[in-house]
């Protein structure tokens, strides 16, 4: 088979469940992992043809986005603050609204010599390697129940040169953290059980659930919690960040009033929604 006819069987097969531009896309996206072809190469040899094995790997490709897997997932790579990691159905997807919240605690820490900073609920390490790959002074840790995760996380931050301490624990159990630190971030699961029907349905079916979702009785737990351990464990100058459920900003702001955090500061995403908050003691 050659490329052009491939294209229209990912069109032909993909089209009453995605939109154009994005079987488009995927497409590309596979080709260019796949074949290590660019687009405008594409373009121009559309008569090439497609290897045998190249061509099954495709294919099953093709029946994966029928069932709906993120793309993500069945290349098994993602991008993330210019940086590449591996994701799998352990960790979640790192989402652009994330990376906000990495460049937030690195424009407020860039010009210190020294810092220590703990990552709670790491996943696939984005946050924490992020961090540490733009904080060539930091000393980071991150934090995560999953060992498969752990896993994940600690392949990437091989992947891309930089030193995380990883630590596979239950942090809802600890009472207390391994060090006082600078910055202690967050992206724990928030998802109330009753936003599902707002999600969508390739997230709900892929992604862990683990590190989605709280219940509908108790969904601040996880920032009661690690507001509690950052009381004990947050130097002098230090701060708190929280990515957060855009429909819980006011509870989660009072909760850390109520605990004597001081200096919150809240911040939208770039689609406009309650994302991120900042804290001081």
């Amino acid at each position: 088979m050659n490329i052009i006819d491939l294209k229209n069987q990912f069109f032909t097969e993909l089209k009453s469940i995605y939109p154009d531009t994005e079987i488009l896309s995927f497409f590309n996206l596979l080709i260019n992992f796949k074949l290590k072809l660019s687009r405008t190469y594409i373009a121009l040899n559309p008569q090439l043809k497609v290897e045998d094995n190249d061509l099954r790997y495709l294919q099953s490709a093709i029946k994966k986005l029928q069932k709906q897997q993120p793309i993500q997932y069945i290349i098994g790579k993602t991008d993330f603050f210019n940086l590449t990691f591996n994701v799998n159905p352990n960790v979640l997807i790192p989402r652009p609204e994330t990376e906000e919240l990495v460049e937030w605690i690195l424009s407020e820490n860039h010009k210190k010599n020294t810092i220590n900073i703990l990552d709670i609920g790491t996943g696939s390490g984005c946050i924490a390697i992020s961090l540490a790959k733009n904080l060539p002074n930091a000393k980071v840790y991150a934090i995560d129940i999953s060992q498969k995760a752990i896993k994940t996380a600690a392949t990437n931050a091989e992947n891309n040169n930089v030193n995380v301490n990883f630590i596979e624990t239950d942090i809802l159990k600890i009472s207390k953290l391994p060090r006082t630190f600078d910055v202690i971030v967050s992206n724990p699961p928030y998802v109330r059980e009753l936003e599902k029907n707002l999600m969508q349905q390739n997230v709900l079916a892929n992604e862990p659930h683990l590190a989605l979702f709280v219940k509908d009785q108790n969904p601040l737990l996880f920032y009661n919690k690690i507001a509690d351990l950052a009381k004990q464990h947050l130097t002098k100058n230090g701060n708190i960040f929280f990515e957060i459920n855009q429909y819980l900003s006011e509870e989660t702001l009072n909760l850390l009033k109520e605990k004597g955090f001081k200096n919150i500061e809240l911040r939208k995403d770039i689609f406009k929604n309650d994302r991120m908050m900042k804290a001081s003691l």
